[in-house]
Formats: structure tokens, sequence, C-alpha cells
């Protein structure tokens, strides 16, 4: 067997980091349902409920480009360890929380271990599979258990709340990084030296001006997203985006940067990692409005509406697993953008839709055109860079993916708001879950104008950016035949 082609071994470690990310992924869908239910438990306020909600994602965002940095430069393999040590321990407390206080510490502890876990999962995949059509085939199962987690994490919620108390659905991690530290020491590679040389420490200053750029502006999209336009949260953005300049000048001035901005330089990097920026922030906040269409509008309870999500979300884990294949003879130019013209299909179709079964028959499009972009995405920004960096550049992209989702929902979520404003008859009410028995027939209707138009917003969106795919990165071969084409230029040498 060839030394750069995976065996047995590292397929049955990717099953193993597939684990925890399905796990991360799960844990950020499956509060949802659980919250009502703590709340009264622990007689948690109001503003305690949302910072039972949101510090798992504000600091899991806020610490992906430290830790993806962090595990180039001392380990990746440690890391991850590391990580699902404290993500098991934090589960069980979050479990057992007594008090509000001590699930906030618990979620807060929750989410810099998913940040430690999301980057080093992929970098260890991409330093696992050296041959491209086998890395290709890796991130999209990796991709799979994300999505996938998506997916269950509000039926396994519901199943749970159904049947246990709500602490029930923290400890469902518990087994799978149990499995990780136990089986990750002997199918994992060991850490080797990562080209960092020792007097090149981790920039400390860099770390706290990510740490101050990412949050206040997480946090500042969040509540504007929220509350529509106020003072307060769009102050702390504007100072989370000047921080963000800071931070981007001192990277700009070091020899070993958290993030190294040259390659940006690169056209097909800078395009992967804004297409899958556009690919998140829109269809992503369709998404969202669905999930509440379905509650909503349709009046589904929450495990049905999330059964009735899966097929969508299926027709999506089956593209990214089509993806890799089909990249193997088709170019990933006419392949992201073709996929691209699938899902510009799906929108259009939401754009219209008047009923359930439409609605999700064209989110179930979009997912479909999605995989390919996901999927090859994801692998030409990781291989954009030097294997000792691959932590940082699957940091980016899911930073990318968060900021993405955030800004989306901000964004997108005003519009449709707005809408809904504009079509809902007077005494409505600013949302649908607000609006009176005697108006709910009218409010419902303005409700799906909204999800039209930014289902109507998305498509143009998607469909500039498969243009922009198209010709960007219409040079790459297909996966595979890159070392076909590097072992004809050295015979020709």
């Amino acid at each position: 067997m060839s030394k750069t082609r995976a065996g047995r071994k590292e397929w049955v470690g990717l099953a193993v980091l597939a684990m925890p990310s399905l796990l991360v992924s799960i844990d950020l869908f499956v509060l949802l349902l659980a919250v009502p239910r703590l709340s009264g438990d622990l007689a948690a306020s109001s503003t305690e409920q949302l910072w039972i909600i949101d510090i798992y994602g504000f600091l899991l965002s806020g610490f992906l480009i430290t830790m993806g940095a962090v595990g180039d430069r001392l380990g990746r393999r440690r890391l991850l360890f590391g990580g699902a040590a404290v993500f098991g321990v934090a589960s069980v407390a979050a479990a057992y929380a007594t008090d509000p206080i001590m699930l906030i510490v618990a979620r807060a502890l929750l989410g810099i271990a998913g940040a430690a876990l999301g980057p080093t999962t992929l970098a260890l995949i991409t330093g696992m599979f050296r041959e491209p059509k086998q890395r290709a085939t890796a991130i999209g199962v990796w991709l799979m258990s994300l999505m996938g987690g998506a997916a269950i994490g509000p039926v396994v919620g519901g199943v749970l709340l159904a049947n246990f108390w709500w602490g029930s659905v923290f400890l469902i991690a518990v087994p799978a990084m149990v499995l990780l530290l136990t089986l990750g020491p002997a199918l994992l590679p060991k850490d080797e030296r990562t080209g960092q040389e020792p007097e090149a420490p981790l920039d400390l200053v860099s770390v706290a001006l990510s740490l101050a750029a990412i949050l206040p502006s997480v946090y500042g999209i969040k509540e504007l997203a929220r509350h529509g336009f106020e003072p307060v949260p769009a102050a702390v953005l504007a100072l989370g985006v000047l921080v963000a300049v800071l931070f981007v000048r001192r990277q700009q001035t070091l020899d070993n940067p958290l993030v190294d901005f040259r390659l940006f330089a690169k056209p097909t990097f800078r395009t992967a990692l804004g297409s899958m920026f556009v690919n998140t922030m829109l269809p992503g906040t369709t998404m969202v409005l669905i999930t509440q269409y379905l509650l909503l509008v349709a009046g589904y309870a929450p495990l049905h509406a999330g059964l009735a999500m899966l097929p969508a979300v299926a027709a999506g884990i089956v593209s990214t697993q089509v993806a890799p294949l089909a990249a193997r003879r088709i170019r990933p130019a006419p392949l992201i953008a073709g996929g691209l013209v699938v899902s510009v299909a799906g929108l259009l179709l939401l754009a219209a839709a008047g009923d359930p079964a439409t609605v999700i028959t064209g989110f179930a499009l979009f997912n479909i055109g999605a995989g390919p972009l996901v999927t090859l995405g994801t692998g030409i920004v990781v291989g954009a860079v030097p294997p000792e960096k691959a932590g940082s550049a699957a940091s980016l992209a899911q930073t990318a993916n968060e900021f993405g989702f955030a800004l989306g929902v901000a964004v997108l979520g005003s519009v449709a708001a707005a809408v809904y404003r504009a079509a809902a008859p007077a005494g409505a009410g600013d949302s649908l879950a607000t609006a009176p028995a005697g108006l709910l027939d009218q409010a419902r209707a303005a409700y799906t104008d909204g999800l039209h138009v930014v289902a109507a917003i998305s498509a143009v969106a998607i469909a500039i950016t498969a243009v922009v795919c198209l010709r960007t990165l219409r040079q790459l071969p297909p996966v595979g035949q890159e070392r076909a084409q590097e072992r004809e230029l050295e015979l020709q040498q």
C-alpha cells in the first residue's frame, strides 16, 4: 500500500473523530427544547436563560482561532484529548447543575472545549488522509457528522425530555468523549513537530485581540438580531470591528501570526472561504425561518418539526458523500457551481412555497446543491496551507461559518421582521409568536411573506456565488489528479 494512502486504522480513527463532532453539533441544538423545563427547575431569570443558551455559541466562536493555533503549536492530539476530557466533565456538571450560574459556567466550559475539538479534528483528518481522493471522502464523513448533529439534535432532545429529566440532554456527550479518550491513543497519529520553532510561542496579545474582536462582534450581532437596533449592541459590535482591524494589522507584522492573512492573496483560498461564508449566512438564516414556519405557521409540535426536517438534512448528508466521488471526474468549479444552481432552484421554490411539503422540498434541494461547496470548499481551504498550519486553516473555515450564521440571522432576520411588520395587520404584534388568535391567519401569511423574501434574496446571492466559483476555481483539476500533474512535471524536469 502507498505510504500516502490511509488504511483501516485511519478509517476507524475517522469514526472515533466523527463521534465527538456529532455530539458538539447536537449540543448546539438540543438545549433549545430543554430551556422551559430547566428554567423552572433552576428558577432562572429571563437574563439567565439567555446566557444559558448563548454562552456556548459565544465562546465556541471566540476560541476557534486560538485553539486552531494552539493545536498547530502544541500538538493536535494532545489538545483534542484535553478538549474531550473538559467537554465530558463539563457535560456532567451541566446535567447536574443546581443553579443557573453553575449551568452558565458549565456551558461556557463546553463552548471552550468545543472550540478545541472542531479545528483540531479537521486538522488531524487532513494529516491522516494525505491522498486527495481519500481526504475528500474523509472530510465528507466529518461534515456528515456535523450535519447529522444539527438534524437529530431536536429529535434526540424531544425523546430525552419525554422520558427523562432535562439534564439528560447533556449526558449524551459523555460516552462519545470516553470512547475518544479510550480508543484515540491507539488510532490517532502522535503529535510531531509542527514546524513552529520553540522560540516562536503563541502570541498572547493576538489571542487577546482575537477574543476582544470576536466575542463583542458575535454578541452585538445576536442582540441586534433579537431586539432590532439599540445603541448598546451597536456600540459593542463597532468595538469588535475596531479591535478586529487592530488584530489584522498585528498579524501582518508577526513572523508567526495567529492567522496568516497572506493566504487571502490566493484566489482559490479566499473564494472557497468566502463562498462558504455566504452559504452559511444566507440559506442558514432561511433554515431558522423554516423551523419557525413549521412550528408557528404549520402548527407542528417541536418533535414533529424536527422529524419533518430530517428528509431535507438527509439529502444534504447524501450530497456531502456523493460530492467527493463526483469530484474525481469533474473539476471543482463546474461541480460546485452546478450544485449551487440546484440550491438556487430550491430557494426559488421556497420563495413561492405555500405549504409545509413544498417548504421541505425546497430546503432539501438547497441541501443537495450545497454538498459540493461544503465538502470541496473545506478541502480547498485546508489544502491551501502547509500541514503544520492545518489547524489554523480549519479554525478559519469554522469561524467563517459561525460568523456567517450569526450575521445572516441579524441581517436577514431583520429583513424578515420588517416584511412581517409591513404585511401584518395592525394589532398583530412585532412577531408571529405574539399575534392574537383573531389575527393569527393574517399574521401567518405575513410571516410566510418574510420567508419568501429572504429565500429570494438568498437565491440571488447564491447565484452570484456560483458564477464567482465557476470563474475563480476553473484552474483546479478533479480531485486526485493534482499528484498526477506533479509527477508529470517532475518527469519533464
